[in-house]
């Protein structure tokens, strides 16, 4: 009876951590997001000019960015459309146990494996559906004013937490059938890239068998001293990533490796080992490879002479996002516009969604609305990731690298 006790204790005390968050982070999801419409927008080596030749107002974002008086301007929806496919991984609650503790969800110390997570997930979507892919159903996620979103979510969240003090199940959310979306693609190659996409975030899945899940990210962890509650920082989480790829037993990943800078120093050779190692005797093709530079911009604070190279990194087609934020908070950085980074946040914390369903529902893991933050807020730590996908990409990305990032990255030739 008595362990009973400290298990609804448990329980209850984790509710109130996750309706903590969702209270605090709600607010970020209401706050507008605005884009100028006289500066470029960069996301993820892609450009996008939002300007209007006789207007110089800003650009307000309701789901993304779209302007206040729902006339589209420039590339506004084409920017919405990519920056909403992107995979949006975030805290999760009522997933099953974390081995070795009692923890049901990350809510409150998992935000640096998830914005990990991103960043892996961002090389797997180029990987497998290359850098124009855009999901079909993005435009259909939540469009309504943030505040709605907040309410909705808010009201899905109370309702969530007294199903759980009453002992009930949360309803399912109706979706539509995965039948039904792929009646919806004009050809083989939609239906294949959603295949693809749904198999990608599967990996990512909260349960002890997927891939590259937080279950198996913290096993990992346990070799630099972590586990399940602890704080990881953007360095440990580079090579709890690379473990992971390497440990991955899919036939799917055999063509990709992750390779971890050593002091901000990239050896080519060893890269270039990476791609051609334990390759099929049949197979002459390479390996694809996602290098992770762990960096520190700075000391206390980022130094403000690094904004041009973050920029420039966020420039390359290359680039697969940088795993960086606030102190002591995470977030996936993609893009930028003037002075400010754009960004993921994972803070948010939501229910588990069981990816083994066939049709599991897609939405929670699309973000709706992008967010930016000024440059000078950024934590100096944080880890930048780069995606090539055979030994020549990585030649050509080394001399674009070198010319970008000197100051900060080296790459030795040797």
């Amino acid at each position: 009876m008595e362990a009973t006790g400290t298990d609804d204790v448990d329980k209850l005390k984790t509710k109130f951590i996750s309706a903590w968050n969702n209270m605090k982070y709600s607010w970020v999801l209401k706050t507008k997001t605005y884009f100028s419409r006289n500066s470029p927008v960069l996301l993820l080596g892609k450009c996008y000019h939002f300007k209007y030749e006789d207007e110089n107002e800003l650009l307000p974002a309701r789901s993304g960015c779209t302007i206040e008086d729902h006339v589209i301007a420039g590339n506004v929806e084409e920017f919405r459309k990519d920056f909403i496919s992107r995979i949006w991984l975030t805290y999760r609650e009522e997933f099953p146990q974390i081995e070795g503790s009692a923890l049901t969800t990350d809510c409150g110390w998992g935000c640096t494996l998830r914005t990990g997570q991103m960043l892996l997930a961002q090389g797997l979507i180029l990987h497998f559906l290359g850098r124009a892919w855009t999901w079909p159903d993005a435009l259909n996620i939540e469009n309504s004013d943030s505040e709605s979103w907040t309410s909705n979510t808010v009201k899905k969240f109370t309702a969530s937490f007294e199903a759980s003090l009453s002992g009930e199940r949360e309803l399912k959310t109706p979706t539509i059938s995965l039948k039904e979306k792929i009646e919806r693609y004009s050809d083989d190659r939609e239906m294949q890239n959603e295949i693809h996409h749904r198999k990608i975030i599967s990996w990512f899945g909260d349960s002890p068998l997927a891939l590259f899940g937080l279950h198996q990210l913290i096993e990992y962890g346990k070799k630099s001293g972590k586990k399940a509650g602890d704080w990881y920082g953007p360095a440990v989480v580079a090579h709890i990533l690379r473990k992971a790829v390497e440990e991955a037993r899919h036939p799917d990943l055999k063509g990709i490796t992750i390779y971890v800078a050593q002091d901000c120093t990239v050896y080519s050779s060893d890269v270039i080992d990476k791609q051609c190692t334990s390759m099929a005797s049949d197979n002459t093709n390479d390996k694809a490879v996602i290098i992770l530079v762990p960096v520190r911009l700075g000391g206390e604070r980022t130094n403000a002479d690094y904004l041009d190279f973050v920029k420039g990194i966020l420039s390359l087609e290359y680039c697969v996002g940088i795993i960086g934020g606030k102190p002591k908070q995470s977030y996936y950085f993609a893009g930028f516009q003037d002075d400010s980074l754009i960004y993921m946040d994972p803070h948010y914390c939501q229910s588990f969604v069981d990816v083994s369903i066939k049709d599991f529902p897609l939405e929670t893991f699309h973000c709706p609305s992008p967010k930016k933050m000024s440059f000078r807020k950024m934590d100096p730590s944080c880890t930048i990731g780069f995606y090539c996908r055979n030994v020549q990409d990585f030649k050509r990305a080394s001399e674009e690298i070198t010319k970008i990032a000197y100051q900060k990255i080296k790459i030795h030739n040797l």
